[in-house]
């Protein structure tokens, strides 16, 4: 059995999860602090019962499977197939009411990433791939989704969800990228690298990501033809310190400041 044997089922797990985060999205809902104090890291209701709906599905439809879940974490996570699952990725954004969110879908095979989906339920898109190619289905229509050719630092269009989620040292060097583009914005979280495949972000640069943050977005982003690993270059599966290049020159020459 391929991934591509796993699209429909991955529509119906998007369908679900979104018929469940709507009704919340927009309200008056109430937000619990996971850290403590330590650092803000919200969840609402809505991640919880959206995970909840995914994994029962999943259960369902395919027992063997294994399932991982920021919410709810490991069940099976050395299966043959596994299942990763961020039902809102970028939560603080829809506790704000704003709309660069989604839930991120995510399939490996032996630990390898082999289909993933970003689907935001509110603009009705949904963005997919699998390592060999990639996707957008939504209300501007159904095409392939291309990285965008970019060279040089200055040409380049970069994104981060805020520096501020960086340690100091990462802070420090993020910031020397900053300065070569053309342009940083902050914000964006998964959305942002789903801009990055369809060619409108040259660059996506993070830290401190979990395993469910990257996996899902990972075959979105080699699919569309660009290039994702570690600030070292390695596997990104693993999550960390992400970089994320429309380009391979890109890549390169971000990667060179990050770790020089």
């Amino acid at each position: 059995m391929t991934a591509v044997d796993f699209s429909a089922f991955v529509d119906e797990l998007a369908a679900v999860s979104g018929d469940t985060i709507l009704p919340f999205f927009r309200t008056a809902l109430s937000v619990e602090d996971k850290s403590r104090g330590v650092s803000f890291d919200p969840v609402t209701a809505a991640d919880r019962a959206a995970e909840t709906a995914m994994r029962s599905l999943i259960r369902r439809s395919f027992p063997a499977h294994g399932i991982i879940g920021e919410e709810f974490g490991e069940d099976s996570a050395d299966a043959e197939y596994v299942w990763v699952l961020d039902p809102i990725d970028g939560t603080k954004s829809f506790i704000a009411g704003m709309p660069a969110w989604g839930t991120l879908i995510g399939l490996t095979h032996f630990g390898a990433p082999v289909f993933g989906m970003m689907h935001q339920p509110f603009t009705r898109e949904r963005f997919s791939g699998d390592g060999g190619a990639a996707r957008y289905r939504g209300p501007a229509g159904d095409r392939v989704l291309q990285t965008r050719r970019c060279e040089a630092l200055k040409e380049a269009v970069l994104f981060t969800t805020s520096p501020r989620l960086m340690k100091e040292g990462d802070r420090r060097a993020f910031a020397k990228i900053e300065e070569a583009v053309r342009l940083s914005r902050y914000g964006g979280d998964c959305y942002a690298y789903c801009m990055l495949a369809a060619g409108h972000v040259d660059l996506v640069i993070e830290t401190e990501l979990n395993r469910h943050d990257i996996i899902p977005l990972i075959p979105i982003i080699t699919g569309a033809g660009g290039v994702v690993t570690t600030w070292e270059g390695t596997a990104p599966e693993g999550g960390g310190r992400i970089i994320a290049a429309a380009d391979e020159r890109l890549h390169a020459a971000a990667r060179a400041i990050l770790v020089g």
